[in-house]
């Protein structure tokens, strides 16, 4: 009985040990920046004005993940933050018109890459910059 009670109880400590947590919710590091716009006239050819965006959608993509896992909006001086994230790699993006007419919707995306490698750490990203 105690050579049953100990492989059992090495399957149930391995099996706990190997947990790895995954990107995503439920840590306490965020991820924070800004969205920036430059609205321009119908050709691109004069910026008429820029500003931080506000509700401006971001997304945000989980690891390997294919679609967004979180979408927030950007509050009234542009600013968003994903909050509640576990270590890892993430993928950031907001839409952008196209500035060079080749895509058919009329709209890009625009991506940024952050790394959480601490459990409290808030990665501050660079400004998304847009055309509106």
């Amino acid at each position: 009985m105690s050579k049953r009670f100990l492989i059992v109880l090495t399957v149930i400590s391995m099996s706990i040990l190997s947990c790895s947590k995954e990107e995503g919710e439920g840590g306490r590091a965020s991820i924070r920046g800004h969205v920036f716009a430059k609205d321009y006239n119908a050709s691109f050819t004069q910026l008429l004005s820029s500003y931080y965006a506000v509700e401006e959608d971001v997304y945000i993509i989980y690891g390997d993940n294919e679609f967004y896992d979180d979408r927030v909006k950007t509050d009234p001086d542009g600013t968003f933050e994903f909050k509640h994230l576990r270590k890892g790699d993430y993928r950031l993006f907001v839409y952008s018109k196209d500035s060079t007419f080749t895509i058919a919707s009329g709209q890009e995306a625009m991506y940024l890459s952050a790394e959480i490698t601490d459990k409290e750490e808030v990665v501050e990203l660079p400004d998304f910059e847009i055309i509106k």
